[in-house]
């Protein structure tokens, strides 16, 4: 049996997909944005954040944006927050490094509102 052409459509199939947005050019209105949506996410959710410092911005494996930094001016309070572009500005999920404040009480069960 020939694999060749198979061979081509998986591979066609992958530079396709990986192209989507590869290159993660958001304007500045959509990354405006979405580091709002990140800085209000915090604030509400977790305890004592008083600086919020962003660092990269970079498309997701899934296809939103993932929006890092620090806060409080602590290296070890990292973050990392897939923020879903396309739709609602809503935050899919969240990378938190060893020193990251910890989830206000009313926010531990239920995500608050942001």
């Amino acid at each position: 049996m020939n694999r060749r052409p198979l061979l081509f459509v998986v591979c066609l199939l992958l530079l396709v997909g990986c192209s989507q947005n590869s290159s993660g050019a958001y304007d500045d209105g959509t990354i405006s944005k979405a580091r709002a949506t990140v800085e209000s996410y915090l604030i509400h959710n977790y305890k004592d954040i008083d600086q919020i410092k962003f660092d990269k911005d970079t498309t997701s494996p899934m296809g939103g944006m993932m929006i890092s930094g620090i806060v409080n001016g602590n290296e070890k309070a990292t973050f990392s927050i897939d923020v879903e572009v396309e739709n609602d500005f809503s935050v899919g999920s969240i990378g938190k490094g060893k020193e990251f404040p910890e989830r206000k009480k009313e926010c531990i069960d239920k995500t608050c509102d942001y």
